[in-house]
């Protein structure tokens, strides 16, 4: 396998390409006036920002990606935060049947992302009051 895709609606390009420039850390291979396309090569993704007259709210529960240890959490959610985004943080939370650390950023049509790092299995999906995996656009 090459490149895992995806590709999503977006209602402003330039906010989009931006938004994504600063998340994945690097500019788009390709630009059209309604279409940009992104080949991040640390992560093996090939992801495409599609222009539409109207998104209505985010259309999947959330993307994300899955970094090997804490540190790198912290990494990730200190560069986005320099970059000028909220990032909602969730250390040390059980979430998807997994004791994890993670934050969240909101790109501007709504789609959530999660950098997070799976600490070890747990037997339950969430503790309750625990939010995860749900959309909580900020």
């Amino acid at each position: 396998m090459e490149y895992v895709h995806v590709g999503i609606n977006v209602t402003d390009l330039e906010k989009s390409i931006d938004f994504y420039t600063k998340v994945f850390g690097v500019m788009p291979v390709k630009t059209k006036n309604d279409y940009a396309k992104f080949l991040v090569e640390e992560t093996r993704l090939n992801f495409t920002l599609n222009v539409k007259n109207e998104v209505k709210g985010n259309q999947v529960n959330h993307f994300g990606f899955q970094v090997h240890n804490a540190e790198e959490v912290i990494f990730h959610k200190e560069r986005l935060e320099k970059e000028g985004f909220f990032a909602r943080e969730e250390m040390n939370t059980t979430c998807c049947y997994a004791l994890q650390d993670k934050f969240w950023v909101t790109d501007p049509d709504g789609n959530e992302w999660e950098f997070f790092y799976t600490k070890e299995d747990s037997d339950t999906k969430q503790v309750e009051g625990d939010t995860c995996c749900v959309s909580q656009k900020i």
